[in-house]
């Protein structure tokens, strides 16, 4: 299908339909502060003797789908859990650095529920739901009580009582934190709890499966297809619900701070089922990456958000000045962010920092090779605090910084540049959890719901334990009452199309024997991507993307070479499937992309911004989830609006100078 890549004032009817509004009609409603414990009430319950009769299937053993497994195991459910890699421990909740956000308040500066609840909106750009966001503030105190309780080891004061510090887009102190490694520390509290019920009986873990495509039978999710990746059997497994926890989709740029791993896979067969895609062109751009060294990289790497609290950001004042930063008299720096934003400093949300950082790059003051990079400076905190304090705090950031670039953070400032780093996008989802297929749930970063059009720093993992722990086992319950439902086999229609539609894809795949390799392809998505729809959009460039995303798709499915066979451990195999529906993925959030003529949050429209070089929000348009349907094979996409109301925060356009 060709693309007109005019400028246009049309509704893009050539590229995607508009169907019909939809609503999130599981929330309560009653005043926003009762609505989770009214919804819990009001939820039907599994006795104890019944849950042994139902079946879960959980793909992903991350923070979202480890603790659910856990929690569902030790209810007495019969859960079996899913992953690609050869241990839950290296699910990439691991990889987070910086903390966790929770509503305590130990700081006695001002925090609360409300306030937690206000900021996340806020960073969100008032494109969150706020039920689910407020809901989020509300679990917040509960997560960090379960988590020092299996022995989560973080950061405390000399008196021993549990520390914070702050993240960007707040003014208090709300940051719980394991030094740079409270990924790490967290998934291992969720994975012995996971282990514990796998020892008991309750979970069944399979390692080293992908899932790649879910089971719809009478309109429910009853199961999925997994491919064994050690030895290529294609297995069929059933269940009375299913639970995708499968992570973001931030490698459809091919560079990015994900761990390679991480695909869009399970939640793009479930969107070609019927699953909803919510928002997929809302992608974070974080601002403190490690910067690109040169086209042999497959992968970039995250320096914490944390280190913004006593680092210092800055650029020379003068164009083109390449000296070293330690031959910059400090009457020559400009430290952007402190100048432009003063109530917040250095520790704006991200989009704010990641646009602010590309705009003095591109006025050709950026650092290091290329010029894209600019400075992040501990000089200041060693001289306030000490170096063996800052070591302290952040020691293995630094460690991680030297031995990537060899140069010492201590005495050189880091250089820095925006990089992919996580995806507000995801399926669209009720406030149960609940997918538009009746049965599949999705919870953590595959979900969209909680972040709007931009995630606060330390709310991933907020996010992700919130669901898995407290959230799902509320909402799993009440659709489980009804089950256990009608046994069905591999016999059943469904699951024989199903597993049919995987091994010809497969099949198809291995019989191009094309000449062009399967990364080549990921790497011409990725700088499409990030050409066209990464930090700034247009209009005509994401007409241009969607035009060059088709003609790609067809040069693939025509070219690609995948070599060895099915019934062996073929990791180009995998790679190749991952990569058609990244593919696929990408043209939709350029089609979202373009549809949504505003700015707001980590989507940045050129044609949509302030004075000053803000995003620019078109409320009376575009205050709505954008719900996308699938809509076949060289069909086109259906736009479904869920409205957004306000009734406890007014919108207005966010400052945070």
């Amino acid at each position: 299908m060709t693309v007109n890549t005019q400028a246009r004032t049309d509704e893009f009817t050539d590229i995607y339909d508009l169907g019909e509004p939809i609503a999130d009609t599981r929330a309560p409603d009653v005043d926003v502060r009762q609505r989770w414990e009214t919804r819990r009430f009001e939820a039907k319950l599994v006795n104890p003797a019944n849950r042994r009769k139902l079946k879960v299937i959980i793909v992903g053993t991350g923070l979202a789908g480890a603790s659910a497994a856990a929690t569902l195991g030790e209810a007495g459910y019969h859960v079996t859990s899913f992953c690609y890699q050869d241990s839950p421990r290296r699910a990439h909740s691991i990889a987070a650095q910086g903390g966790i956000n929770a509503a305590k308040n130990y700081r006695n500066d001002g925090d609360s529920i409300y306030r937690l609840f206000y900021d996340t909106v806020k960073g969100g750009d008032f494109r969150s739901r706020e039920s689910n966001v407020y809901r989020l503030a509300q679990v917040s105190v509960e997560i960090i009580d379960q988590c020092v309780a299996q022995g989560v080891p973080f950061a405390r004061e000399y008196g021993g009582l549990l520390d914070n510090r702050s993240f960007g887009g707040v003014q208090v102190s709300r940051t719980f934190y394991a030094r740079g490694q409270t990924g790490q520390q967290l998934l291992i509290g969720a994975y012995q709890a996971l282990e514990r019920q796998v020892a008991a009986g309750t979970v069944i873990n399979h390692t080293r499966h992908e899932m790649l495509e879910v089971i719809v039978a009478d309109d429910r999710a009853r199961g999925v297809i997994v491919r064994d990746m050690v030895t290529g059997e294609i297995e069929t497994h059933f269940a009375d619900a299913v639970v995708l926890a499968t992570g973001g989709y931030g490698n459809v740029f091919f560079l990015s701070t994900n761990a390679m791993g991480c695909n869009v896979t399970a939640n793009w067969r479930a969107h070609r089922k019927g699953a909803y895609f919510g928002n997929p062109c809302y992608t974070q751009i974080h601002p403190t990456c490690i910067p690109v060294s040169g086209d042999y990289q497959s992968k970039l790497t995250l320096m914490s958000e944390s280190l913004r609290n006593d680092g210092r950001i800055w650029v020379p004042k003068k164009a083109g000045d390449d000296r070293p930063a330690s031959q910059i008299p400090e009457d020559e720096r400009d430290y952007y962010l402190e100048r432009q934003y003063p109530s917040f400093g250095n520790l704006v949300p991200r989009d704010i920092a990641s646009r602010a950082a590309k705009y003095v790059c591109d006025e050709g003051r950026g650092v290091g090779p290329g010029g894209l990079g600019v400075y992040l400076d501990f000089a200041d905190a060693i001289t306030r605090l000490g170096r063996d304090t800052v070591e302290a705090k952040y020691g293995n950031l630094f460690d991680m910084y030297a031995q990537i670039t060899g140069e010492n953070p201590y005495e050189t400032p880091m250089r820095i540049y925006p990089a992919v780093h996580y995806t507000m996008g995801g399926l669209w989802v009720d406030y149960d959890l609940q997918s538009s297929i009746t049965g599949l749930f999705v919870t953590g970063e595959a979900n969209f719901s909680d972040h709007g059009a931009n995630r606060l720093g330390a709310s991933a993992l907020m996010q992700g334990l919130a669901d898995g722990y407290f959230v799902l086992p509320y909402t799993l319950a009440n659709y489980l009452a009804d089950g256990p439902y009608e046994p069905i086999d591999e016999t059943h229609p469904a699951a024989v199309e199903a597993k049919q539609q995987v091994t010809d894809r497969i099949e198809k795949l291995l019989s191009i024997n094309g000449t062009r390799t399967v990364d080549s392809f990921h790497r011409e998505l990725g700088t499409i991507m990030w050409e066209y729809c990464g930090m700034a959009r247009t209009e005509g460039g994401l007409l241009k993307a969607i035009e060059l995303i088709r003609e790609l798709r067809t040069e693939f499915w025509r070219n690609v070479k995948v070599t060895g066979v099915n019934e062996d451990l073929n990791q180009t195999l995998e790679r190749a499937g991952r990569v058609a529906d990244f593919i696929d993925l990408g043209e939709l959030m350029c089609i979202d992309a373009l549809h949504r003529r505003e700015s707001c949050g980590g989507h940045f429209r050129v044609e949509s911004q302030t004075e000053d070089g803000e995003a620019l929000r078109h409320d009376d348009d575009f205050a709505y989830v954008a719900a996308w349907e699938f809509g076949g094979d060289g069909g086109k996409p259906v736009l479904h609006k869920e409205a957004l109301i306000y009734q406890n925060v007014e919108m207005k356009q966010r400052s945070y100078k």
